[in-house]
């Protein structure tokens, strides 16, 4: 039973609890969580909502969807489950390859 929400457009400037508000105007709000970003602390511009039912989830759908908010157009639709990514190494890890210093690893 899927009544997770993703809503995107967010001001930056948007409040988990302003988001809960203007959700309710579609049902009960299970939760609301606005992403941010760890390493500036503000938000991504982009959250979750969680409603109590899959009417509400599509009534929220319905009325927002397109709509502004904030002085933004929100995107909203159903959440897709977070799909499992590879962990890299960190800085220059990974397969993506790295800063070497200006260095070729060929040359000798």
């Amino acid at each position: 039973m899927a009544t997770k929400l993703y809503v995107g457009g967010l001001s930056y400037s948007t409040t988990e609890d302003e988001l809960r508000e203007y959700f309710s105007g579609a049902g009960n709000v299970s939760s609301a969580a606005i992403i941010i970003d760890k390493m500036t602390g503000r938000s991504k511009g982009f959250g979750f909502v969680e409603m109590s039912t899959e009417e509400e989830m599509s009534s929220a759908i319905s009325m927002f969807n397109g709509k502004e908010f904030g002085g933004r157009t929100l995107t909203v639709n159903e959440a897709k489950p977070q799909e499992d990514r590879p962990r890299t190494g960190g800085f220059g890890g990974g397969n993506r390859g790295g800063y070497d210093g200006g260095r070729r690893f060929d040359r000798r």
